[in-house]
C-alpha cells in the first residue's frame, strides 16, 4: 500500500544519506568516529540497542515535534539525553540539545540568521537551543505570527491570509487601506502593491496601518503622525500605498503595536523599539512626539528576549521569556492602575509585574486595551486590571484593579485567548467558545440580552463573563478575537474560525465590518461572515 495515501503519517528523515544497510559488527564504533547522523546503528546480531543507534533517537525527537520542556526532561531523568552525542554541527551539543536546533531550524523567522545571528540568539536566551525553541513557539502561539489573522482597527480592517495576502476595508481618510485612495471600501479589497510579499503580521491604528513581512521588513501607509488631533502632531502627509519604513530596514522586524501616541516594534532577536512619545522620559528616551526613529526600550528589558507586545492609549505591555519562565513588564501611563504594579504612578522604564509570581501564574498571552489589560497562564486562567469601566474586568463590578485579578468567573473555562479594547474584553477557551464583557456599545460585545419588556437590549452592559451565543450557533471553532482598541471610533469586533472563516459585528459605519449595511443600519448586532476565505 502507498504510505502517502494509507492514511498513515510519515517519519520524515532529514540529512540523512541513502546508503545500504551495513553488516552488523559486535564491536560498537567509538562515538568520536560519528560524522553524520544514521538510521542503522552497530550491534550484536538480534539487538538494536538504543545507545548504539542516537541518530534515529534524534530524528524521532525532532518529527515527534516535542515541547522544549520534554527535552529538557529527557535530560534531567537519562544521561543518554544529555552526554554529547559526537554529530554535526556541534559535537558537543546532547541529543535533546540537537533535536532543539533542528525544530527551531524549522521557524520562519530562525531560517535566514546567520551562524553568528543564531549564537547571540541563544546566549540571549539563556545559552541553551531549547530555550530559544521556546522562544521561537511562545512568539507564534501568543500573536499568530505565520498564520491567518484578522485586525479590527478603529474604523478599518486588516485581514492575513495564511498565505500572507492582505485585505483590507473602511474608513480610509488618510489612506490606510493601502490601495492609493482615499476612499471608504466596505468590500474587503487585496492589496495588489503588496504582490509578491509574504505578510506574516499587522497592525491598525488611527489613521494608519503598519504590515511586517515574512523578511522581516515594515510597510506603513496612511497618518505620518502617532498622535491623535486633539493631543498631539497631526501630520500633514498622507500616504495611500504600502511603503518601507527606512529607519527600520537594519531591525528584522516580527511583531508591531500601535499604541495612541507611539509605536512599538519587536525585533526576531526579542529586542522592542519605540517610535515617538519620548518627552519627558515616558518612555525611556528623549525625544519629540514626531521623532521617527526606532529608539531601544531601555532598562530591565535590555538583555531579556520579548516574544509579544501589546499597546494601550498610553502603555506599553511586553510578554517575556527568560530561563526561569514567561513574565511580563509594563511602562507607560499608570493612571488607573493599569500598569499592574499597585500604584497609579506612571513609569518610564519597563517593570515587571511581579503579582504573576504570587498568583502562581505562568503568562503565555498578554492583552493591552485602551484603559485595561488582560493575560491568559498556561493553565487557562485569566487575570485582568486597570480601569473597570463598564464591568470590563469580569469581577461583577466597576472597580478599579491596580494589580492582576483572576476572573472567577472564568474558573471552570480553560482559556487560550484573550482580547481586549475600549472598556471591553473577550475570552477564548480552548473548546472554541467565546466570552465577553464590559461595554456594549456599538453591539461590539455579540450578546442579545433581553430585557424584562421582553425586547432584545445589544447595548447592554456586561458585568460578568458571558458566552457569546451568537458565535457558538456558528457550530465553528474560534481561534481568535480581534476588537477595536480606541476611544474615538465606536467598536467592532472579528471572530476568526479555525477553519478559516471571518465573521464581523459591532459598528459598521465606514464599512469596518467587511458586509454591507442596508438602509439606514450602522451595526450589526449578529455576526456575519465576511467574504474572505483566510485558510
Amino acid at each position: 500500500m502507498d504510505a502517502t495515501t494509507s492514511g498513515t503519517p510519515t517519519i520524515q528523515y532529514h540529512n540523512i544519506p541513502d546508503q545500504p544497510i551495513a553488516a552488523l559488527v559486535t564491536s560498537p564504533v567509538s562515538t568520536f568516529q560519528r560524522q553524520q547522523r544514521h538510521c542503522f546503528g552497530d550491534a550484536s546480531p538480534g539487538e538494536f540497542p538504543l545507545s548504539a543507534n542516537p541518530s534515529i533517537v534524534l530524528h524521532v525527537l525532532t518529527g515527534c515535534n516535542l515541547d522544549p520542556q520534554d527535552l529538557a526532561k529527557l535530560e534531567a531523568t537519562c544521561s543518554f539525553f544529555r552526554q554529547p552525542a559526537n554529530f554535526a554541527p556541534d559535537h558537543e551539543l546532547s541529543l535533546s540539545e540537537l533535536a532543539a536546533l533542528d525544530m527551531c531550524q524549522k521557524r520562519a523567522i530562525f531560517k535566514p540568521m546567520t551562524a553568528e545571528e543564531r549564537q547571540e540568539l541563544k546566549q540571549r536566551c539563556g545559552g541553551s537551543w531549547k530555550l530559544v525553541l521556546r522562544f521561537l513557539l511562545a512568539g507564534e502561539a501568543c500573536s499568530r505570527r505565520e498564520k491567518s489573522q484578522a485586525i479590527a482597527g478603529p474604523g478599518h480592517s486588516i485581514a492575513v491570509t495564511s498565505k500572507g495576502v492582505v485585505y483590507s476595508f473602511g474608513s480610509n481618510s488618510s489612506g490606510q487601506l493601502g490601495h492609493g485612495t482615499t476612499e471608504e471600501e466596505w468590500r474587503p479589497r487585496p492589496i495588489r502593491s503588496l504582490q509578491g510579499v509574504r505578510i506574516i503580521q499587522a497592525a491598525a491604528g488611527a489613521g494608519r496601518t503598519m504590515l511586517i513581512s515574512d523578511a522581516g521588513q515594515v510597510y506603513a501607509f496612511g497618518k505620518d503622525s502617532f498622535g491623535e488631533a486633539e493631543y498631539g502632531v497631526q501630520g500633514s502627509k498622507l500616504v495611500t500605498t504600502p511603503q518601507l519604513v527606512e529607519s527600520l530596514k537594519n531591525i528584522f522586524v516580527v511583531q508591531a503595536a500601535i499604541g495612541n501616541f507611539f509605536t512599538a516594534v519587536l525585533s526576531r532577536e526579542g529586542r522592542v523599539y519605540t517610535f515617538s512619545w519620548g518627552n519627558d522620559g515616558k518612555l525611556g528616551h528623549q525625544t519629540e512626539p514626531n521623532d521617527l526613529e526606532p529608539r531601544p526600550l531601555l532598562g530591565a528589558l535590555e538583555n531579556i528576549p520579548v516574544v509579544q507586545i501589546a499597546s494601550g492609549y498610553c502603555y506599553l505591555l511586553a510578554l517575556a521569556c527568560q530561563p526561569s519562565g514567561m513574565s511580563v513588564y509594563s511602562v507607560g501611563c499608570g493612571l488607573g492602575g493599569k500598569l499592574g504594579h499597585g500604584t497609579r504612578t506612571d513609569e518610564k522604564y519597563p517593570r515587571l509585574i511581579d503579582q504573576f509570581q504570587t498568583l502562581n501564574l505562568q503568562p503565555v498571552v498578554v492583552a493591552a486595551g485602551a484603559w485595561h489589560a488582560a493575560v491568559v497562564g498556561k493553565d487557562g486562567r485569566v487575570c485582568t486590571w486597570g480601569w473597570g469601566r463598564y464591568g470590563c474586568l469580569g469581577h461583577g463590578n466597576e472597580e478599579c484593579e491596580s494589580v492582576p485579578k483572576v476572573v472567577e468567573a472564568l474558573s471552570n473555562v480553560k482559556a487560550i485567548h484573550v482580547a481586549t479594547g475600549d472598556y471591553t474584553t473577550f475570552v477564548v477557551s480552548d473548546n472554541g467558545e467565546v466570552y465577553s464583557f464590559g461595554c456594549g456599545e456599538s453591539s461590539s460585545l455579540g450578546h442579545n440580552t433581553v430585557a424584562a419588556d421582553g425586547q432584545g437590549n445589544r447595548h447592554a452592559n456586561v458585568l460578568c463573563p458571558e458566552i457569546v451565543s451568537s458565535l457558538k450557533q456558528m457550530n465553528e471553532r474560534v481561534v481568535q478575537i480581534s476588537l477595536t482598541n480606541s476611544i474615538y471610533w465606536n467598536a467592532h469586533t472579528f471572530a476568526l474560525t479555525e477553519s478559516g472563516k471571518l465573521y464581523a459585528f459591532g459598528a459598521g459605519d465606514k464599512g469596518q465590518l467587511g458586509v454591507e449595511l442596508v438602509a439606514n443600519q450602522t451595526e450589526r448586532g449578529n455576526p456575519d461572515q465576511v467574504n474572505i476565505d483566510l485558510s
